[in-house]
């Protein structure tokens, strides 16, 4: 559904991004994440027709973003960072403005406004004035204008961006429930936005470059670096697999004791808690689970075992390895 072939766009002399290449399929939801400045809302006015490349390949819905950006915009819904809204407007008299010109015939804009305000929620609000909506409101105003017309491709950028808690959760759920209907990338720099929202991850960090002059001259600019559901990106990232354990026992013999068992790799002390009661973190080689042989020799040395539990490689932790390595 969306296809990015070594997409470049340069500003002055040096691009801003640089052979970005990945694909979204058809009724995903997929994080395009990255830090800020690595070129995330480039690439997404790219996708939408809003900013042309410089060079490279993008199709979205089938359709060419260079050579058919009409047929492109009228597939896809953009939801910029700020929400393209007219204050001074009503709800639904906006959105009636959208879907007009989205093209949508005049017999079937009545029945598109009803369907996108029933959608985001804003039904309760559709004869309020723009402008006195709170931000939450005036967000899902901005998502029922890239609704309106039905598009196959929803393109949104930092759309929790200014919001509270209660309005981050509202349009997560809102933007989870568009999955299988419609196409969406997602772009953010706030990981658990990610993980709350999304099946599949693109994440863009910044690495060097080198221009073809002679001498050739180094520049940074936004790549992508890795691209996978969640769940494979991190077990992939991780170097090794992880315990916790929670061991009623004096902390330097449990260390000596456990740390001595064949595959373990590192075992530490993590925090210390009453008594001899302590937590211990131990990484152990991928693929080989020692849960037994860690509670048979807690066991056998007459300690106290209360908790074992493995501990995944967390978006957070892929996402920091994978971007900070790219900067160097």
């Amino acid at each position: 559904m969306i296809e990015v072939q070594n997409l470049m766009r340069s500003y002055g002399r040096d691009p801003v991004i640089e052979k970005v290449s990945f694909a979204v399929q058809k009724g995903e939801i997929t994080g395009f994440l990255g830090p800020n400045g690595s070129g995330k809302t480039t690439t997404m006015r790219i996708l939408t027709g809003y900013m042309p490349m410089t060079r490279g390949l993008a199709r979205v819905a089938g359709y060419d973003v260079y050579t058919q950006s009409l047929e492109v915009r009228r597939h896809t819904g953009y939801l910029p960072e700020n929400p393209p809204v007219y204050p001074e407007m009503l709800v639904e008299d906006y959105l009636n403005f959208a879907a007009k010109i989205k093209g949508v015939p005049a017999r079937e804009c009545k029945r598109s406004v009803e369907k996108a305000l029933s959608a985001t929620g804003t039904l309760n609000v559709r004869r309020n004035v723009i402008r006195k909506l709170s931000k939450g409101y005036k967000q899902r105003v901005g998502l029922a204008q890239a609704l309106v017309h039905n598009p196959e491709v929803l393109v949104l950028d930092e759309p929790t961006v200014g919001l509270d808690p209660e309005q981050i959760i509202e349009v997560r759920e809102l933007i989870k429930s568009l999955a299988g209907a419609h196409t969406v990338i997602l772009s953010t720099h706030i990981l658990p936005e990610v993980s709350a929202t999304c099946e599949r991850v693109v994440i863009i960090g910044q690495r060097q470059f080198e221009t073809d002059g002679d001498p050739p001259r180094a520049y940074l600019a936004g790549t992508v670096v890795a691209q996978d559901t969640i769940q494979n990106l991190t077990q992939r990232m991780r170097g090794a697999d992880r315990l916790f354990l929670q061991v009623e026992g004096p902390a330097a013999e449990v260390l000596q004791k456990l740390g001595s068992i064949a595959g373990v790799k590192n075992l530490v002390l993590a925090n210390a808690l009453n008594g001899n009661l302590n937590r211990f973190e131990v990484e152990t080689e991928i693929g080989r689970d020692l849960r037994r042989e860690l509670a048979q020799a807690v066991v056998q040395s007459g300690w106290g075992l209360l908790e074992i539990r493995a501990q995944d490689l967390n978006l957070e932790e892929a996402f920091l390895k994978l971007t900070q390595e790219t900067q160097a």
